[in-house]
């Protein structure tokens, strides 16, 4: 594995043209070992075309006026999540996933052969056999099947999944195996385009541990703000296709921009007043004579300038979401009693109620019935048994996440005109206008829409409608964030009440004032919102223990692997870094008793010298002690 901080993979001036589309502009990005990177930016911006440069799927363009150039150090593993990821169906899910382990698996085979040979005294193998079994150590191989235990487990496949051949799972889950096949891979750059697409709450939380611990590089594009804010050390944003680099993580790139934004404009106004103000001098003296030399030695100092560009302002454009509801309601909203709900098979059961202007989030893991709950109220299925009622003058939006594949050769005017047709054309390309389709964008079939586009017609659509109660599943997906932003602020200033299901964790916090979770079988109502949630989530020490406790199938892999060869030679290391530790507490006693010595009192450099040496004793004592800890933990 390379040293943090060196430097793996750099593009400069980079463009990247389809036909006469110029898709990237100016991208300069460089990528060194250990860096959690996010590229943020509008829809359309380019930030997948990005991933596609970096992972050779697509070549920079030629460039007339720059050199465009990407440089690598060395043969750099790069990992990306391709669509089509699996060659053979036919083979079983442990088959398919153990060919990321053929190169350790080789390596402890040489190992146990060498371990045979050992007695021998021949010196080349016995340097062959500590290399590779540092390096052995160093990649992971005694703990490679823990490790792919617990990433199988956190996307939700059991040890038995393992058994089942490729061909039996489904297109959502075969996807889920390729993630998992790429993280097992460890390249040396990760490239995770919306990686928490269609992940719940549970899961993402556990990706986000994985890859903060994770010891490569990492480039993320995603519109998860949370994700980006636990995870990005450095933002890139694409914007009018040029990028520019931002420290910290996503919180920090937001304000970095907007002080950016406001120094550049200050720049720039005050050179144009003093642009302003010499050309006045010059144009008020320059037919005075005695003037001359001084308009002459103001317009050089004009054209010496290095001018400065107005710096461009944010591409904010997105939907215009305000509208009020048609009528009031009542107090309760909605009233949900032992409403057991599944297709066929129960899947939960459901008690709460709604009030006025309450904006509940469901939460859960994936299949516990989130989007089946809202199906059952909207009545697209029926329930198995129970009830629910709406309350007094309820008039219900419901937004459907299906609503993204919708197909349609009908143009978006006529789509919309056809739910609508007692508007005018004024009116009707008015209310579309608010949701960013203007001039010809009507002129497009719903059929060329991308996902982002179809989201918003269906919202301009619902909202048209003006309803008191909207019911809203995965609102979210396919929205950028200056869309979600948007949504949010919307739906914190509706006159009416919201249900919606979501597993974007601001959004839910943003926007949530009370929590439905679905955890397996059982639904709880929990009346605050999402931080407080946390809180009591961290105070279940029961649970946590149940989330760390390691299965016995895991720690009998591990002794197995824990050949008796190795653990003598750690057992051996162990002994010689106590004896290490003595050495240095020994000497740490003896700089401490000269450091109370009279005549060293008025010596300030001997004392300066003392104290750094104490102090770098002191932090070797402490590593030491911690590698200790570590070895002791492995021979358990």
């Amino acid at each position: 594995m390379l040293q943090r901080g060196k430097m793996l993979y750099q593009i400069k001036n980079g463009t990247v043209e389809f036909g006469a589309e110029i898709i990237l502009r100016k991208i300069n990005i460089e990528i060194n070992a250990g860096e959690k990177i996010a590229i943020v930016g509008r829809n359309g911006c380019g930030k997948t075309t990005l991933l596609r440069l970096i992972a050779g799927e697509i070549e920079l363009s030629k460039n007339e006026y720059e050199d465009s150039v990407i440089a690598k150090n060395g043969k750099v593993e790069i990992g990306y999540l391709k669509q089509n990821a699996f060659s053979e169906l036919d083979i079983t899910l442990d088959d398919e996933l153990k060919k990321c382990f053929e190169p350790l698996l080789r390596k402890q085979a040489r190992i146990n052969e060498l371990l045979d040979q050992l007695d021998s005294g021949d010196e080349a193998k016995i340097n062959e056999f500590t290399r590779l079994s540092e390096e052995f150590e160093n990649d992971g191989g005694y703990y490679y099947e823990k490790e792919y235990n617990a990433i199988l487990s956190a996307f939700g496949f059991s040890l038995e999944d393992k058994k089942r051949k490729l061909s039996e799972f489904s297109g959502g889950q075969l996807t889920k195996i390729a993630f998992v096949k790429l993280l097992l891979s460890k390249p040396d750059i990760l490239l995770l385009d919306e990686p928490t697409n269609h992940l719940d709450i549970s899961t993402v939380e556990w990706l986000e541990g994985y890859l903060k611990e994770y010891k490569r590089a990492v480039v993320i594009v995603s519109h998860d703000r949370m994700f980006l804010d636990k995870i990005a050390e450095k933002v890139y944003e694409i914007e009018h296709g040029i990028s520019r680099k931002y420290a910290g993580n996503y919180s920090a790139f937001i304000k970095q921009k907007e002080d950016n934004y406001e120094r550049e404009l200050k720049a720039y106004r005050a050179q144009q007043d003093e642009i302003a103000r010499l050309t006045e001098l010059i144009e008020k003296f320059k037919n005075t004579p005695t003037k001359v030399a001084m308009t002459r030695s103001k317009l050089k100092q004009i054209e010496h300038m290095e001018k400065l560009e107005e710096p461009m302002r944010f591409d904010t454009g997105t939907f215009k979401a305000k509208f009020k509801p048609n009528r009031d309601t009542g107090k309760e909203i909605l009233a949900v009693s032992h409403l057991k709900i599944g297709y066929g098979k129960e899947l939960c059961e459901i008690s709460f109620k709604q009030y006025k202007r309450q904006r509940v989030a469901v939460i859960g893991t994936n299949g516990t019935g989130k989007s089946t709950f809202l199906k059952t109220l909207v009545g697209a299925i029926p329930k198995i048994s129970g009830d629910f009622d709406f309350g007094h003058q309820v008039d219900v939006g419901y937004f459907d996440q299906q609503m993204t594949r919708y197909q349609s050769n009908k143009t978006v005017l006529d789509e919309f005109w056809d739910e609508f047709p007692s508007l005018t054309q004024t009116e009707a390309r008015g209310a579309l206008g608010a949701f960013m389709f203007t001039q010809d964008d009507v002129f497009k079939t719903v059929d060329m829409l991308s996902g982002g586009e179809k989201v918003r017609l269906a919202l301009c659509k619902i909202l048209q409608r003006k309803p008191n109660f909207l019911i809203l599943d995965e609102p979210t997906n396919h929205m950028d964030i200056i869309g979600k932003d948007t949504l949010e602020k919307m739906l914190i200033g509706f006159e009416g009440s919201v249900l919606f299901v979501s597993h974007d964790r601001y959004f839910v916090r943003s926007i949530a004032d009370s929590l439905l979770i679905f955890n397996g079988h059982s639904v709880e109502h929990f009346p605050y919102g999402y931080d407080e949630y946390l809180e009591k989530k961290q105070t279940l020490p029961e649970q946590n223990e149940e989330k760390t406790a390691e299965p016995e199938i895991i720690k009998e892999g591990k002794q197995s692997y824990m050949l008796s060869k190795e653990r003598s030679r750690l057992e051996r290391k162990l002994q010689r870094t106590k004896a290490k530790i003595e050495d240095l507490e020994k000497s740490l006693e003896t700089k401490r008793a000269e450091l109370e010595l009279p005549e060293n009192a008025s010596d300030y450099m001997k004392l300066c010298e003392l104290g750094e040496q104490i102090e770098n004793d002191e932090l070797s004592i402490l590593s030491l002690m911690e590698e200790c800890e570590d070895m002791e933990n492995q021979l358990k």
